[in-house]
This record gives C-alpha cells, sequence and structure tokens, in this order.
C-alpha cells in the first residue's frame, strides 16, 4: 500500500474496517456482485492478450495461475476499494498493474492512442485488459491492439466493438463506433493510415459534436416523434 492511500483513502487495507469497505464497496458499490459468475473473458490474441471486466482479487489470482504478467486497468486510478483490492492483488501474484485511462462515452484523445500504442509495444505478455464491464473501454482499447499489435486494419478490428462483449452502440457507448466510422469515412479515398489521420487529421471535439448532433436527432425521431 502506498503513503498517499494510508494518508488518503478510506480503504486503508491494513486494518479489518478499512477492508470491510473496500470489499463492501468491490460487491455492492462497484456491482462486484453480478461479475461473481461472470468475467466477460475472451481472448484478443489467443495465448496473448484478453480483455475482461473489473476483476475481483480471487479474479486476479487465477489470472496470474492462468500465466498472464500484465493487467491493463482502462478505469484508471481512483480511490475506491476495488481499484486498491486490484492493486493488493496485482502486488501479491507478481502481476503488473497499469493504470491506462479510456472513455465509453468520449472519443479517444490522441494522447490515449499514442499511450495505447506504446503499452503495447512494452509490456509483458500475456496480458489482460479490462474496464467495469469489459464491454466499452476494453472494446475501444482492443480494437486498438489489433490494429497496432496484430496489424489487422480498422474495419475488421472494428469487431470488438459489438453486442457479443456487451457493448451496445445505440446509446451515448456509440460514441466509440462513430470515432473509428469517421475514420473509415474519411480516408475511404486516400487510404491514409490509422496513425496519420489520427495525428494530422482527428478532431476529437468535432467527432462528439457530430456523433451528439445525430444521437439528439435519433432521439427526438425515434422517441418523441415515435417515428421508425
Amino acid at each position: 500500500m502506498t503513503d498517499t492511500q494510508e494518508k488518503k483513502s478510506r480503504f486503508d487495507l491494513t486494518t479489518p474496517a478499512g477492508r470491510r469497505r473496500a470489499r463492501a464497496d468491490l460487491i455492492w458499490t462497484d456491482h462486484g456482485f453480478l461479475r461473481s459468475r461472470f468475467s466477460n473473458f475472451h481472448w484478443i490474441e489467443e495465448g496473448v492478450m484478453a480483455r475482461a471486466n473489473q476483476p475481483s482479487p480471487e479474479a486476479v489470482a487465477r489470472y496470474a495461475s492462468m500465466g498472464f504478467k500484465t493487467i491493463l486497468n482502462l478505469r484508471g486510478p481512483s480511490d475506491t476499494g476495488y481499484y486498491w483490492l486490484e492493486r493488493e492483488a496485482c502486488e501479491r501474484h507478481g502481476v503488473a498493474m497499469i493504470d491506462a485511462r479510456m472513455h465509453s462515452r468520449e472519443p479517444p484523445s490522441v494522447e490515449q492512442i499514442r499511450k495505447a500504442k506504446d503499452l503495447f509495444e512494452t509490456i509483458e505478455y500475456p496480458a489482460l485488459m479490462h474496464c467495469k464491464s469489459g464491454a466499452d473501454r476494453a472494446g475501444v482499447m482492443a480494437v486498438l491492439y489489433k490494429h497496432f499489435a496484430m496489424g489487422l486494419p480498422i474495419s475488421e478490428a472494428a469487431e470488438q466493438l459489438s453486442l457479443k462483449y456487451l457493448h451496445v452502440k445505440q446509446g451515448k457507448t456509440g460514441m466509440i463506433d462513430f470515432f473509428f466510422a469517421t475514420y473509415l469515412a474519411e480516408t475511404k479515398e486516400n487510404r491514409k493510415s490509422f496513425i496519420d489521420w489520427v495525428e494530422q487529421d482527428y478532431d476529437k471535439a468535432k467527432v462528439k459534436e457530430a456523433f451528439m448532433g445525430e444521437w439528439w436527432a435519433n432521439i427526438l425521431v425515434d422517441k418523441i416523434l415515435r417515428r421508425e
């Protein structure tokens, strides 16, 4: 446990009360009880990279026994019970835990995409990435992995964003799908590579604004005007 946690956190794992609060936060506040028998685990690249939902300490132990060397926490660092319990479990089982925050209702930033590419080139494998449900943030990162690490075109890698993984594109999480679709549409003629488009042409604010315009239009038509 870090000095920062000892000074600021309500989830001091060195005390029985702090550990109880951490377990309650994991199970009830973070809905861990829904994940007790369902990990949403899938291999992205067999034996190399996998995706899943938020792991409990028991799940971390299981992943360690499967040989995983690295866990990418796509939720980012936070003063929560689930975070401290995961970090403690990773330390106990010799798994490197790396915080790499992504978003489920925002298109990724240039910096996030650069960091993802760098991580895929430097982390120790086998590795596992997770967010809360393993559907949205894990989905966008899985697309990036299949493109950067496996060499698949974005059009094929985007299959990682599907209902199979519990990703629903009809809601605001469809922002992620729209981001990749924008790349494909804008480069249909010039065939510019994904990373070149990101570095040279991508405007996050513009993509978000365009998606929200379409999203609200769909709400107006489908929900308010009751039209198909």
